[in-house]
């Protein structure tokens, strides 16, 4: 007798999906004991449904930002320098700035103004180690580390953020679009980011164009919450109209080198 019936099996992989992982169409035959042709379907029906991407052996997720920060971080880097120039501009003198953690806001770090009088906050790793070469004063968010993630997304994290005001938070995301706002894969990381949203003043949202009008598993906030979309040159028009149509500013970067 078949244990995993379509439906449960299909809901199954797709679960797999919204936390952003890659699916191989013949590890999961094996896995669920049914044939290739059977999981094909399953990816295919899912595809229909807008839950992933077909690829040859199998199927990714909708979101491309899955996979680890040092993974990500070697991913369309002219495209993130590009994007953190640009979200650079956005910063004023005197203020206490939160860096969340994620490759594209890594990338940023190297474009802080240095005589801005400026104090960077982080829960990155790598992101407080780059503020530190550059002699810009630093606030680390601490606590348990995700070595996905990059940074501290627990309990004693969210305490943390709490403590404090940022005049401009710059969100790392996973996911984002007019209709879903901003989604993230893990349920900590989501809800840290729903709290640095509440101690923030104004907050920025960089995106590569792989991840503009995807979604992920968690609902982070609706697009209403955020002050500035930064994306990339070449980004999809008629998705940008339908952002701007909110009322969201978005400053698009000029090409990359």
């Amino acid at each position: 007798m078949n244990k995993n019936p379509p439906l449960g099996r299909r809901e199954a992989i797709a679960r797999r999906l919204d936390d952003g992982r890659a699916l191989v169409a013949g590890a999961l035959a094996s896995e669920f004991g049914v044939s290739e042709d059977a999981i094909r379907r399953d990816l295919r029906a899912l595809a229909a449904e807008g839950r992933c991407r077909r690829v040859y052996g199998g199927a990714l997720p909708l979101s491309a930002a899955s996979g680890s920060i040092k993974e990500r971080a070697a991913e369309n880097r002219e495209g993130k320098r590009a994007l953190a120039k640009a979200a650079a501009a956005l910063i004023k003198p005197g203020e206490l700035v939160f860096l969340d953690s994620g490759s594209t806001n890594l990338a940023l770090a190297e474009f802080l103004p240095q005589e801005a009088d400026i104090t960077i906050a982080t829960n990155s790793v790598a992101i407080a180690s780059s503020v530190l070469s550059r002699d810009i004063p630093l606030i680390m968010i601490g606590g348990s580390v995700d070595a996905d993630i990059g940074g501290a997304v627990d309990a004693s994290a969210v305490e943390a953020v709490q403590r404090l005001n940022f005049d401009r938070c710059f969100l790392g995301i996973c996911a984002f679009s007019a209709s879903e706002g901003v989604g993230a894969f893990n349920a900590d990381d989501a809800a840290f980011k729903r709290a640095l949203l509440e101690v923030s003043h104004e907050t920025a949202v960089l995106s590569t164009n792989a991840k503009l009008e995807t979604r992920a598993r968690y609902r982070v906030a609706p697009i209403s919450r955020i002050s500035f979309l930064v994306v990339e040159h070449g980004a999809d028009v008629a998705g940008l109209e339908a952002i701007r149509a909110t009322g969201l500013a978005v400053i698009v970067a000029p090409p990359s080198a």
